[in-house]
């Protein structure tokens, strides 16, 4: 299996949903000044979504700066957002986005930090995508 790069902002929500994902994972970092990971395999990326009203700034800022890297944008294979479901038609805006834009399915959303369901659904869904879009990553 390839991958996994996500953002996860100090709330730390998607960050324990991909820690109880227990998947390699590479982290975006929150400080602007920091190093952004180098993926060397396919990944899928994980972000939450920061949307006012108007759907306004679904993608944080540092995912779009490490998707604006050509070699890092090439890599991506699909997208899972987080989201909030009280936000109505902006929830996990951040996938659609990104799927639009890269080129990607949107593979999956979840609210918040995810539930159990939501970990098992997602664990036996890259496993199947990784085998299926990539056999010689999987």
């Amino acid at each position: 299996m390839s991958g996994l790069v996500y953002y996860s902002s100090r709330s730390g929500n998607t960050a324990r949903f991909v820690q109880a994902l227990g998947l390699p994972a590479q982290r975006i970092p929150i400080d602007a000044a920091a190093p952004m990971p180098e993926p060397a395999a396919p990944y899928v990326l994980i972000c939450p979504t920061y949307a006012d009203g108007e759907g306004r700034g679904a993608v944080a800022k540092q995912v779009i700066r490490f998707l604006n890297d050509p070699a890092r944008r090439a890599l991506i294979r699909g997208v899972i957002a987080g989201g909030n479901r009280n936000f109505g038609a902006t929830y996990a805006l951040a996938g659609r986005v990104i799927a639009t834009k890269c080129q990607v399915p949107w593979l999956y959303s979840f609210e918040l930090a995810g539930t159990e369901t939501d970990i098992a659904r997602i664990r036996a869904g890259l496993d199947t995508f990784w085998r299926e879009t990539c056999p010689t990553a999987a």
